[in-house]
């Protein structure tokens, strides 16, 4: 998929996400992974950077207990904490402009399709062991999801390894069905490393 135009990798790190209209609300650690493609512009300071996060864990915790409709499970979790989780693909479309120290600036947007949602109720009950619930939460939230992107990083040996960097996403879209509820936007940073694939062989290729 390398070749002098187009640059295809891995890409994965540390997300810290929030929900934006969620009271109480507390940041929410996963790991993401995906992979890039760079294009290649008639300037090549300037490249068109896509991709897939196939795995984007975004959402919420520390949130308060809600009811469940059940007065056994409602009585096991009072006092407890729910974690709101939301998994989706999402794919960056931004313009990447690469500095000649090395260094890199992109903005864009980012599109996200859900595939899971779902409420995670734990409460730590006296044996100091936790307790757990999880109840699927996916007809609750709208399937896609939009918002802006920017981001910065370096890339390593002299341009030629791979790329670290930090990217900020902030959605526009209220991610709620339910229009009785304040607008709850998808929040995210993303601490990631892109390694690219097949690069030297696609060097060695005759032209």
């Amino acid at each position: 998929l390398n070749s002098d135009k187009i640059e295809f990798g891995l890409d994965g790190g540390l997300t810290m996400s929030d929900i934006q209209g969620l009271d109480q609300s507390r940041v929410l650690n996963g790991f993401n992974l995906g992979f890039y493609f760079d294009f290649k512009m008639k300037n090549p300071n300037w490249m068109l950077n896509t991709g897939v996060l196939v795995k984007s864990p975004m959402g919420a915790r520390g949130l308060p207990v809600y009811s469940l409709n059940n007065p056994d499970l409602d009585n096991a979790f009072t006092g407890g904490s729910v974690t709101t989780n939301l998994r989706y693909f999402n794919v960056p479309v931004m313009m990447k402009y690469q500095f000649k120290n090395k260094f890199f600036a992109k903005a864009g947007i980012q599109l996200g399709l859900m595939n899971k949602a779902f409420d995670e109720f734990s409460n730590s009950i006296a044996s100091n062991n936790d307790l757990k619930f999880e109840r699927g939460t996916k007809n609750l939230y709208h399937p896609l999801d939009a918002g802006l992107a920017v981001g910065i990083g370096y890339r390593l040996m002299k341009g030629k390894g791979m790329n670290i960097g930090i990217q900020y996403y902030l959605g526009l879209v209220d991610v709620k069905m339910d229009d009785n509820t304040p607008n709850q936007m998808n929040r995210a940073w993303y601490f990631n490393a892109g390694i690219p694939i097949g690069k030297a062989a696609a060097k060695k290729k005759p032209e």
